[in-house]
C-alpha cells in the first residue's frame, strides 16, 4: 500500500544554488570533469565553497561516484552519501534524499549531481547490447527476443496502446514536440536554441518505431548539472532567495519493470507517477489549479501526455488538447526534447529559475512548481514553492 497521510517533510529544505555546464554533442573531456565543473557551479550560485558541503546524492547508471566528485571538487569529510536507482527516474528523488538528510540533521549541505556523455560516449538510447544475468535482465528476457532492444521500442507499446484506448493519432504526440522546441528556440543555453518546430515538421520526421517519429525523441547530451540542498534557514542568508522542498515523493506502481511494464491490467497510463501524484497533492496541500508552471519528463513525447492525466490536469485521453491549449506552461526550457537531456536534472534546475523569476521563458508570478523525474521506471517528484 502507498503512503495514506501527508509526510512531514515539506519545506524544511531548500534548493540553495544550481549550476551547470554547457549542453553539447561532444564534451571533449571526462565525465568526471563535468561533474566538477556543475558541481563548483552550483555552489557559486549559492555563495558556498566545497569546504560547506557534507553530503553528496546522485544516480546509479553514473560513472562518477561520490567520493570521487567530494575529492575532485575538493570536498572534505562526507556525513551522507547516496546512490538512486532506475537512471532518469533518480532525478527528483536526488532532491528529495538531500532533503531527507538536512531535515534530520544528518547533513548540512547536500551537492545531488549527475554528468554524462551520453551523445560522444555511452548512449542511452542504443538499447541493449550487453546484459549480465540479474534479476532485472530476467524481466527483459520477456521482450529482447521479438525486438525490443532500445528505449523507443518499449514505450512505443504503451503510446501505441494509448492511441487505441483514446482514438487518438501520432498527431497527439507532436503537440508536446512543438511546445519544447518552442521555449527551445528563445533559450540559449538549449541545443535547439532558434530552431522551432510545427506540427508538420513532427508529421514529417522519420519513424523510428511506430508511432514514435523522431521529433517524439529526446536528444542525447554531453553535460553536467548540479543542485545544493540545505535548510530553509540557512539558505536564506546565503547569495539567492530559497527556492522551497514543498513536497518530493517517489512512486512505483504495481507489476513495476523497468520500461517494460507490460503485463499491467492498462498500458495507457503511468500507475508509478499516480503513486508520486498522490504524495505531492497530499503533502503540499495544493491541486492542479495551483501550479503556474510544470517542468515534466519528456525523455518520449507521449508519456507527457500520460503524466499530465495522472496529476489530474485533465481527464485520460484528454492531454493532447490541454497541451494544444497552451493551457499550463510546460517544460519552459524546452525540455530533454529541446534543452539537454540530463536524466532531468536540468528541468530542477528550470523549476529553480522559474521561481526566482529568472527564466528566460518567465512565467509571471510563479509561486508553484512541478517537477517530474522520469517515466517508464520507478520515479519521483518535486513540488517547490518560494520562500513564504
Amino acid at each position: 500500500m502507498s503512503v495514506h497521510a501527508r509526510d512531514s517533510l515539506g519545506g524544511r529544505a531548500a534548493i540553495a544554488g544550481i549550476g551547470a555546464t554547457e549542453f553539447s554533442k561532444d564534451s571533449g573531456r571526462s565525465e568526471l570533469r563535468l561533474a566538477v565543473e556543475a558541481v563548483h557551479a552550483a555552489l557559486d550560485d549559492a555563495g558556498l565553497t566545497p569546504a560547506d558541503v557534507d553530503g553528496m546524492v546522485t544516480f546509479t547508471m553514473d560513472t562518477s561516484p561520490e567520493i570521487t566528485v567530494a575529492q575532485a571538487a575538493g570536498i572534505g569529510e562526507l556525513s551522507f552519501f547516496s546512490r538512486i536507482h532506475y537512471g532518469g527516474g533518480a532525478a527528483c528523488a536526488t532532491v528529495q534524499q538531500a532533503a531527507l538528510a538536512v531535515a534530520t540533521g544528518v547533513a548540512e549541505v547536500v551537492v545531488c549531481y549527475r554528468a554524462f556523455n551520453e551523445r560522444s560516449g555511452r548512449r542511452f538510447g542504443s538499447g541493449v547490447q550487453q546484459r549480465e544475468p540479474s534479476a532485472e535482465g530476467a524481466a527483459l528476457g520477456w521482450s529482447l527476443p521479438f525486438g525490443l532492444l532500445t528505449p523507443a521500442s518499449w514505450v512505443a507499446m504503451a503510446a501505441q496502446r494509448y492511441l487505441h484506448a483514446y482514438g487518438l493519432t501520432p498527431e497527439a504526440f507532436g503537440h508536446v514536440a512543438v511546445t519544447g522546441r518552442r521555449h527551445a528556440a528563445t533559450n540559449p543555453a538549449a541545443w535547439f536554441h532558434g530552431k522551432p518546430i510545427t506540427l508538420a515538421d513532427h508529421a514529417a520526421s522519420r519513424w523510428i518505431v511506430e508511432p514514435l517519429r523522431l521529433l517524439d525523441c529526446c536528444q542525447e547530451t554531453d553535460g553536467g548539472q548540479a543542485i545544493v540542498v540545505t535548510s530553509v534557514e540557512r539558505a536564506r542568508e546565503l547569495r539567492r532567495a530559497p527556492v522551497v522542498i514543498t513536497a518530493a515523493a517517489q512512486g512505483a506502481g504495481r507489476r513495476q519493470e523497468a520500461m517494460t511494464s507490460f503485463y499491467r491490467d492498462d498500458l495507457a497510463g503511468l500507475p508509478e507517477m499516480d503513486v508520486v501524484a498522490r504524495q505531492l497533492w497530499r503533502t503540499s496541500g495544493l491541486r492542479p489549479s495551483d501550479i503556474d508552471v510544470a517542468i515534466l519528463y519528456d525523455h518520449f513525447t507521449p508519456f507527457v501526455l500520460m503524466q499530465l492525466e495522472e496529476f489530474g490536469f485533465c481527464k485520460p485521453g484528454e492531454a493532447a488538447d490541454y497541451v494544444a491549449a497552451d493551457a499550463l506552461p510546460l517544460n519552459t526550457h524546452g525540455g530533454q526534447l529541446g534543452e539537454a537531456y540530463l536524466h532531468g536534472m536540468n528541468g530542477i534546475a528550470e523549476a529553480v529559475r522559474q521561481l526566482r523569476g529568472s527564466s528566460v521563458n518567465q512565467v509571471a508570478g510563479a509561486a508553484h512548481a512541478l517537477v517530474t523525474a522520469g517515466t517508464g521506471v520507478p520515479t519521483s517528484g518535486l513540488v517547490l514553492g518560494v520562500d513564504a
